[in-house]
């Protein structure tokens, strides 16, 4: 699900690893969890099927709910790793019903918030103003379920949910926690589920929510031209698309406060009641204008600082004093905390209009983890852990990890930054049938919409007006959290997917 303003959780999620990186989250429990070796542990259970239905739109959906494994293998046929998926499937085996594969992101977050928060047959409550950690874990029908337009297959990648490794912790590294291993052995697991269930000839679609939006596009790159298995469509939410323009530390370049600033903007345009797309055009247009010439200009125009302040301050709500100190370059860290300082609170960096006390006010930084985040994982880790082992009846004693700082901190970036756009490209120019779905909340500081805003204005015209759409909805990261917003969310899908509502 999370995207981080550096690297990103999938939370669903990921600034959170940027935040752990700075020393300030809390440190889980699940710590240097990988350093056993996974071979000496039991073996996992034979898939397990159960029989349940949902009601949506007024009417009984019924499926069948699975949790297995699919093996991965290394090039001599060895098996290295389990990857546990959740699976929702209409019975009948129609082999023109659409599958969807879904996979949050991180690195290290599990798929339970794209499958429990948006888009599965049951939902839990998190990511609003309000939530806490001993919320029940209690799960409830989702009407917003995508489960009467498609299949859904929920994939964890090894080190997350209960999905693992076989190997030593090196070769774990090396295998699974590279941003080119990541690629390459997901796309197999597609292929291998779709070959295990008899699925090849079904329409397919991919989808990845922060990180797992830099995965979505490579993957359906990957499966077109390794794996031999064509996508239909692809569906981007919060995506973590271009880590080389998130981001607020480079003083030299205009492009990470640019599109920051859209989002505060829309945080202070939706606490006054005013947030529309029509009331963010302003801001838009000044950012792609007024705002990179003051800011190019810097000290050789003397009036180009005191315009940015002036504005600045005006569509954040920031005291202008303090936009004044920081030059008009408000960063993220600041912006969360200034911006609710005098109720004494901090802002979450996925919504930052969904805050928690601040426990240490008086600090000079901020000393405590995001609202969102901390929020999260004891009911979503509960509600799933309780689906799987109660009611599927798939059971064991493994911990099941919704967010592994373990795996986040392993990861290897590589040097792979451009690969999601180039991919994204390259998939789109290969099939004229191909479409794409991209999404965000307007309140998203940890991936902001703004980035995929200035991406999707500078691709080729090869079609992509009619077939890559961008939606921004009322939130944040995990903006389908709002009941508004999920249903908007999934009538787009349903123009996507060719179905009618």
């Amino acid at each position: 699900m999370l995207c981080a303003a550096v690297f990103v959780l999938g939370v669903a999620m990921s600034p959170w690893a940027a935040h752990a990186a700075e020393g300030k989250d809390a440190k889980p429990a699940a710590e240097g969890a990988d350093k056993k070796p996974e071979s000496d542990l039991p073996a996992l259970p034979a898939d397990k099927t159960v029989k349940q239905s949902v009601r949506v739109g007024g009417r009984t959906v019924s499926y069948e709910a699975t949790v297995g494994t699919i093996p991965v293998r290394n090039a001599k046929g060895k098996k290295i790793a389990d990857v546990v998926y959740t699976s929702y499937v209409a019975p009948g085996n129609d082999p023109h019903r659409p599958v969807t594969f879904a996979f949050n992101g991180g690195p290290g977050a599990s798929s339970v918030y794209l499958n429990m928060g948006a888009i599965g047959p049951k939902r839990i409550q998190f990511g609003v103003d309000g939530d806490a950690p001993s919320d029940a874990a209690v799960t409830k029908d989702n009407p917003n379920t995508w489960l009467d337009m498609s299949d859904l297959v929920f994939i964890d990648p090894v080190g997350t949910g209960f999905s693992r490794s076989l190997e030593d912790e090196d070769q774990s590294k090396k295998d699974f926690y590279a941003t080119e291993a990541d690629i390459k052995y997901l796309s197999r697991v597609v292929y291998d589920w779709l070959v295990k269930h008899g699925r090849l000839r079904a329409p397919k679609y991919v989808m990845g929510e922060s990180y797992g939006g830099y995965r979505a596009p490579r993957i359906a790159y990957e499966l077109q031209t390794r794996m031999g298995v064509g996508v239909n469509g692809l569906v981007m939410v919060s995506p973590y698309l271009d880590p080389a323009a998130i981001g607020d530390g480079d003083a030299l370049s205009p492009l990470p406060w640019m599109i920051n600033l859209p989002s505060m903007t829309a945080a202070h345009l939706e606490s006054q009641g005013r947030l529309t797309p029509s009331a963010m055009e302003d801001v838009e247009k000044y950012v792609r204008t007024q705002f990179v010439t003051d800011f190019l200009a810097g000290r050789s125009d003397p009036g180009a600082i005191g315009r940015m302040v002036q504005k600045v301050s005006a569509y954040t709500g920031l005291d202008p004093a303090v936009v004044a100190r920081l030059d008009g370059r408000v960063d993220i860290a600041t912006y969360l905390r200034e911006v609710h300082r005098n109720e004494k609170k901090i802002g979450s960096v996925y919504d930052s209009n969904v805050t928690a006390f601040d426990p240490f006010p008086g600090s000079a930084e901020r000393q405590s983890g995001d609202p969102i985040l901390e929020a999260l994982l004891a009911p979503t880790t509960s509600a799933m852990v309780d689906f799987v082992t109660r009611e599927v009846g798939w059971k064991t004693d493994a911990h099941y990890e919704a967010l592994s700082y373990a795996v986040n901190k392993a990861w290897d970036r590589g040097d792979a930054d451009d690969k999601p756009v180039a991919d994204l490209r390259k998939a789109i120019g290969n099939d004229p049938n191909m479409k794409v779905l991209i999404v965000h909340g307007y309140n998203d500081l940890s991936c902001p919409f703004f980035t995929s805003q200035l991406i999707i204005d500078q691709m080729p015209t090869f079609g992509q007006t009619q077939r890559v759409k961008l939606a921004v909805y009322p939130g944040g990261h995990m903006f389908y959290s709002r009941p508004g917003s999920a249903e908007s969310f999934k009538a787009d899908a349903a123009s996507l997917y060719g179905t009618k509502r």
